[in-house]
């Protein structure tokens, strides 16, 4: 073998072509051993000749023998289905939803006729398999403390007391049935009525007189405006246990954050942390508030989109949050609540449209339910509502899904032959 070489640099490298010798001496003596024998190279190419098969004479073919198939057999048709037992896959999670408790009674300071406790959970939504929720996702009938332009559908239930939040009050808590009451002091905004702190407050007092169940008090948006609200309200309403909604990073940005947190914690409230759909920014502004309140008085609000709107964004944040918070992360470990009645912002909720979209008075409700139904399945607890009916929908199937199925669907569904 003849080594041919080659300058590369500074160094000199031998490049052997033994591919063809191999095959020479292989083709003389049929085998050849190599010992201590390294080889360098960039490409090895063996090639092997193919061998073609020689093809016998005609004169000594073999006789060809015709093979019968054995008949078809086709397979018998199934007379039942085969029973199969389902086992769901049953895990614990490191992480569980710190229980909150709206309302106080009178044994703990406040005048309420019953509290509403909600979180608790150590598995995802309605996992009942695993655990069944320790308390069911609570209900807050939207009021407001003025009058307020409202859909036709939902007007029709509520024109006798708009403008009046304490008999609006009265009316869904007696004949709507919801487990708590929201007032939105709307009025509070600068740029409608800027209706001072004491007065707000003032309103705040009528509604704790005229029901017994826990209040939510709803600012107007305005960051510095609901941060002297709320710090008044919080007085007011010392050891009622009311949530204070809501609590935003636009009033860390306002150096108020720190005065209604504090407020909460002087007077044993509870605060609603909202945050626009970004994890990140609900955990930073659950980090801000631990410097002031304990975790059982914060409940977050990941903000709802409305069917059509950007349900599905909602849903995912939802999920995501409770699934992290069962997965061990802390900072999310807190019950979340729906602003389900931003269905209501949705045109298709309350506009006249073809006859096919008819009746709105149905259209309207249906909207606001299948929203607030859509969150309950990503682990929601708590829901802020209007329409009678979507409220009672909502109630009747978290209790259908709670019997585990010891009811009958057609139970759920008898509100929508309810005429309106």
């Amino acid at each position: 073998m003849e080594p041919e070489k080659e300058k590369k640099g500074d160094e000199v490298g031998a490049v052997i072509k033994i591919g063809p010798k191999i095959l020479e001496l292989l083709s003389k003596i049929g085998e050849i051993e190599l010992e201590n024998v390294e080889i360098k190279a960039e490409e090895l190419e063996i090639w092997v000749p193919t061998i073609i098969p020689q093809v016998m004479p005609s004169s000594v073919q073999p006789t060809p023998q015709v093979v019968t198939a054995p008949p078809k057999v086709l397979p018998k048709k199934p007379k039942e289905i085969l029973m199969a037992e389902f086992k769901p896959l049953t895990q614990t999670y490191p992480g569980r939803i710190v229980e909150v408790k709206l309302g106080a009674t009178k044994a703990e300071g406040g005048s309420r006729g019953k509290v509403v406790k909600i979180g608790g959970e150590a598995t995802p939504s309605f996992y009942l398999w695993e655990e069944v929720p320790p308390n069911p996702p609570a209900i807050s009938a939207d009021v407001f403390d003025m009058e307020v332009s409202l859909p036709r559908a939902l007007k029709m239930h509520v024109q006798d007391v708009i403008g009046n939040p304490a008999e609006w009050a009265k009316l869904a808590v007696n004949k709507f049935g919801a487990d708590m009451i929201t007032v939105h002091l709307v009025s509070t905004d600068p740029l409608i009525k800027n209706t001072p702190p004491s007065e707000a407050a003032k309103t705040i007092e009528e509604v704790l007189q005229a029901v017994d169940v826990p209040i939510i008090v709803g600012g107007c948006g305005d960051p510095k405006k609901d941060a002297e609200v709320f710090k008044r309200v919080a007085e007011v309403a010392h050891g009622e246990r009311v949530m204070l909604s809501s609590l935003t990073l636009d009033m860390a940005d306002a150096n108020v954050l720190g005065d209604v947190a504090r407020a909460a914690r002087e007077h044993g409230h509870v605060v609603l942390a909202f945050t626009a759909m970004d994890l990140n920014r609900a955990k930073e502004l659950n980090r801000r508030l631990y410097e002031y309140l304990p975790k059982d008085s914060i409940v977050m609000d990941l903000t709802t989109a409305a069917l059509g709107y950007g349900i599905e964004y909602s849903f995912t944040i939802h999920e995501r949050a409770r699934l992290a918070a069962l997965g061990g992360d802390v900072e999310l470990q807190h019950p979340t609540s729906s602003g389900s009645t931003n269905a209501w912002a949705a045109r298709e909720a309350w506009m006249k449209m073809g006859p096919e979209w008819e009746p709105r008075e149905l259209r309207g409700p249906l909207w606001e339910t299948i929203t607030a139904l859509t969150l309950l399945l990503a682990g929601v607890d708590m829901f802020m509502m209007m329409h009678p009916a979507a409220i009672h929908t909502v109630k009747e199937v978290i209790k259908s899904l709670l019997r585990r199925g010891k009811t009958k669907p057609e139970d759920i569904s008898d509100w929508i032959t309810v005429k309106i």
